[in-house]
């Protein structure tokens, strides 16, 4: 477990600030507001970017992957509509940061990330926050069948295309939030399930996410 796993007077301040920010930028939803000043966010990066946790920024965090600005996260989460006990499948568990805010809303979270290291440093953040998510190492666009349907299905890499078996794991009336572009944007998309043909998908801007790799699985 990290050395700097310690969270000041300091931080807090920088946190509430941040959460302000968010607020400003148009994340309403009071419980997601509370679920990031509740997640230190500085627990999930190198001590050498202490300093700038609390900046809306994203960050390496090894394996060529980032953590998200805070309010694409914020923002991909209030798109999610999270209710308390929702099945939630997550692609990209990263630094495992999104994954403790959606369990901090109370969703019952089933992340897939397809870096051993990553997975395995998630693994250690869960247990701190003594949260009880499934994590598996795998190829995020399998997902994770077995665990399915979901109420809602949350993509943190872009994809070029909405992947179809990820959608067949959704709920009829369920939503899948998912950042869909070949380039280096893409558009945040958020995909009601109507029925088992029929989808409505809506457009929410565009934000810059690294790609959604298909069929390798890294072990590192």
């Amino acid at each position: 477990m990290n050395q700097h796993l310690k969270d000041t007077f300091r931080h807090k301040g920088k946190r509430k600030l941040l959460v302000e920010e968010l607020g400003k930028m148009g994340i309403e939803d009071p419980a997601i507001l509370s679920a990031f000043n509740a997640i230190p966010r500085h627990y999930f990066l190198d001590l050498a970017f202490d300093e700038q946790a609390y900046t809306n920024m994203a960050f390496q965090i090894g394996s060529g992957q980032t953590i998200s600005h805070p309010y694409t996260v914020a923002f991909q989460t209030q798109l999610l509509n999270i209710v308390k006990g929702d099945k939630v499948l997550e692609i990209g568990t990263g630094s495992g940061f999104q994954t403790c805010i959606l369990c901090q809303l109370s969703a019952k979270v089933y992340s897939v990330e397809r870096h051993m290291e990553l997975h395995i440093k998630a693994k250690s953040m869960l247990t701190f926050f003594n949260f009880n998510a499934k994590l598996s190492f795998g190829d995020g666009y399998k997902g994770m069948p077995s665990y399915g349907p979901f109420d809602k299905i949350l993509v943190t890499c872009g994809a070029p295309e909405i992947p179809r078996l990820l959608l067949s794991q959704l709920k009829v009336g369920g939503i899948m939030v998912i950042p869909v572009g070949e380039g280096v944007e893409q558009k945040m998309l958020r995909i009601i399930k109507e029925d088992e043909q029929n989808m409505k998908v809506e457009e929410f801007g565009t934000f810059k996410f690294v790609p959604m790799l298909e069929q390798t699985v890294k072990k590192i």
